[in-house]
């Protein structure tokens, strides 16, 4: 009986020994995939796919998550936090402009400082503000940073156009998520 005991209290004592649970075994925690649509996280269109027309031009941006073909809301990671925006086609940097659809570009909503949420919008500047620390990032320009803390800029989603609804072309364009992440 002490045996079996001694031989779980590794496991009891340090729980991160026990497998953790993997983005393959919960599809709503997987990063976007190919194929997938952009869902509005809040406000009267929650849930509902995002289509270009719903989203004002020029700002400001969107939360969205990612949701597969299937219906599965890729909400179970944190770095699966999206913001959308629908800016001019021709205000935008080629880089920027081979990543959008239809003028709707996408990004991490995660701040790339220290994994705040990049949910605020400078209305004077056109501009993603993180609500923690206030870097701020060029929508237009690869979401490059053009002030504060954060290291660089926050990754972008390739979108393409399919039938009038934006969805996810490739992966995230750079790793994910702060510097303590």
């Amino acid at each position: 009986m002490m045996g079996a005991g001694v031989a779980l209290a590794p496991v009891a004592l340090a729980p991160w020994l026990a497998r953790p649970a993997r983005a393959d075994d919960d599809p709503s925690a997987l990063h976007p995939q190919p194929g997938d649509r952009l869902v509005f996280l809040t406000g009267p269109k929650k849930g509902q796919i995002i289509k270009p027309e719903d989203l004002p031009l020029g700002g400001p941006q969107f939360q969205a998550y990612p949701q597969s073909p299937d219906g599965v809301l890729r909400d179970g990671s944190r770095l699966n936090l999206l913001i959308v925006i629908r800016l001019d086609p021709a205000s935008l940097s080629p880089t920027t402009l081979a990543n959008a659809a239809d003028g709707v570009v996408a990004y991490s909503a995660v701040c790339t400082h220290q994994g705040c949420p990049v949910n605020a919008w400078s209305e004077e500047k056109k501009m993603m503000v993180c609500s923690c620390h206030g870097s701020t990032y060029d929508p237009r320009n690869d979401a490059k940073l053009l002030f504060g803390p954060a290291p660089r800029p926050l990754p972008a989603l390739p979108l393409k156009l399919v039938a009038g609804v934006p969805m996810v072309a490739a992966g995230f364009s750079a790793r994910l998520g702060g510097e303590t992440a």
